[in-house]
């Protein structure tokens, strides 16, 4: 049996890395799984991908920042499984470094609608239903929320991707101190530079930037996108029942706290 043999899992962000990987990870350790992307075409590989390592999982396109959809995108999962016992809020974006004062509101209002205002409502909606089903040794659910290293130190250039990535710690802490007595565990991963489509796009903005992080990095490499997922499907499943309001750094002692 898997860590998480039997639960149903949701993953946001799932068309590639650390989306596609956690999904792989949940499969493999037994959910049945909901794959959700705005990109159509890489959300169909990597639901052959998980096919791979475990069932078929259901494929719903969905863009995180559409209250709609992703009202959608849970009724889709309830209609096939009738819950939701972990949530894996992922999606994300990147963008090219500015200076604080040139930064654009159009610039800042994509980041903030994405990274942090989505996880809010996927949030809000996983709560709902996490409070109306029955618990199951002794938990409704458990949510883990995909923050950064950025979550806890600043990222020099990115102060919207710095702001949302802080306030996605902020909402992790402020549910999971909430909710841990009705059943249901809030955590949050904080990943380092990890190798990604989304890392290679922002190195393709400001190569100089990327260059000196890569130098700074210890033991000279980036973290890979299954390791990252390791530690999400471990923080919903049951072996992390003691487990809440943790943001957990997997970056290879990048940032020490």
């Amino acid at each position: 049996m898997g860590i998480v043999d039997g639960k149903v899992a949701i993953v946001t962000g799932a068309a590639s890395g650390i989306g596609r990987a956690a999904a792989r990870v949940f499969a493999r350790e037994g959910a049945r799984v909901l794959i959700a992307d705005v990109d159509t075409d890489d959300l169909e590989e990597t639901a052959a991908l998980v096919a791979e390592v475990g069932d078929a999982p259901l494929v719903q396109p969905t863009d995180v920042t559409d209250e709609s959809a992703v009202a959608a995108m849970l009724d889709t999962a309830l209609a096939r499984w009738g819950r939701i016992d972990c949530a894996f809020n992922n999606a994300g974006v990147s963008d090219g470094t500015a200076a604080f004062e040139d930064l654009s509101r159009e610039s800042w209002d994509r980041m903030i609608a994405v990274n942090l205002t989505s996880v809010f409502v996927c949030m809000q909606h996983e709560i709902r239903q996490m409070k109306a089903q029955e618990p199951v040794d002794g938990f409704r659910g458990a949510i883990c929320n995909t923050s950064s290293g950025a979550g806890i130190i600043a990222a020099p250039g990115l102060p919207h991707y710095t702001a949302a990535k802080h306030g996605v710690l902020g909402l992790t802490k402020s549910a999971a101190q909430e909710l841990f007595g009705a059943g249901i565990r809030v955590n949050a991963v904080c990943p380092g530079m990890t190798a990604s489509k989304m890392t290679a796009a922002f190195a393709a903005e400001d190569n100089d930037i990327t260059r000196a992080i890569m130098k700074r990095l210890p033991g000279g490499r980036m973290g890979q996108p299954e390791e990252i997922a390791e530690a999400a499907v471990w923080l919903c499943s049951p072996r992390a029942s003691f487990v809440s309001g943790e943001a957990m750094l997997v970056d290879g002692s990048q940032v020490s706290r």
